[in-house]
């Protein structure tokens, strides 16, 4: 079965949002999914539902317990930073071979569709020498970039791809997930994202009614 790596242009861009929908929406056929978020900044222990990794715990229909957060998420840290700096104020850091070993270890052990979310945006430190970047092209696998339709983003969509581009990262696909009240309209960003990426597929997915997109997504990437 398929594997992807869910990044984005930055942070709170969507990736958790939509990684959820496309394991609600692969349940809703019948077809076996799963996701990891192996590193999760902005932790709070008080509230482990209200997290990213509670999210995709939630869309899996698994208990948002600590034995399942482990087992998505081992890398949990409080403060809302970089994770280099969230594992820092903790005197920890992210061993970035045990990183990979497990994102691959995950993919692997499932016979199934399974997304790997990210952190922050592509180029996010991980510790003092690697990004996320770093950690999409270990993992050898495609990813798929998650961009907003907010003024700006053409910009920081291309420059993200750009980044990937530079050391061979494969793109299966450019999710724009719709900005709340963006003055710049959704189909304007997909048109001319879509001059820009030539070769990559790029969807529009709104939030009003994301079934579309959610679903064009899901059937390219399974």
């Amino acid at each position: 079965m398929s594997a992807n790596f869910i990044t984005g242009t930055g942070t709170d861009i969507g990736k958790t949002w939509l990684a959820c929908a496309l394991l609600r929406h692969w349940q809703s056929e019948g077809r076996r999914a799963t996701a990891i978020k192996p590193v999760l900044s902005g932790f709070d222990l008080a509230a482990p539902q209200a997290s990213d990794a509670g999210a995709l715990l939630a869309a899996l229909e698994r208990e948002v317990s600590t034995a399942e957060l482990d087992a998505i998420a081992p890398w949990r840290f409080a403060a809302p930073l970089s994770p280099d700096m969230a594992a820092a104020l903790e005197n920890r850091r992210i061993d970035f071979a045990e990183l990979v070993g497990f994102t691959r270890r995950s993919v692997s052990a499932d016979s199934c569709i399974t997304l790997v979310e990210g952190v922050g945006g592509v180029m996010a430190p991980l510790d003092a020498t690697h990004t996320v970047r770093d950690w999409i092209v270990a993992s050898g696998l495609p990813c798929v970039l998650v961009a907003g339709s907010y003024l700006g983003s053409l910009s920081h969509t291309l420059t993200a791809l750009e980044a990937l581009a530079r050391v061979g990262a494969g793109v299966a696909a450019i999710a724009i997930d719709e900005t709340p009240s963006s003055v710049v309209a959704l189909d304007a960003t997909l048109e001319s994202l879509s001059h820009h990426a030539a070769g990559i597929p790029v969807v529009a997915i709104a939030r009003t009614s994301p079934q579309a997109g959610v679903a064009r997504l899901a059937e390219l990437l399974r």
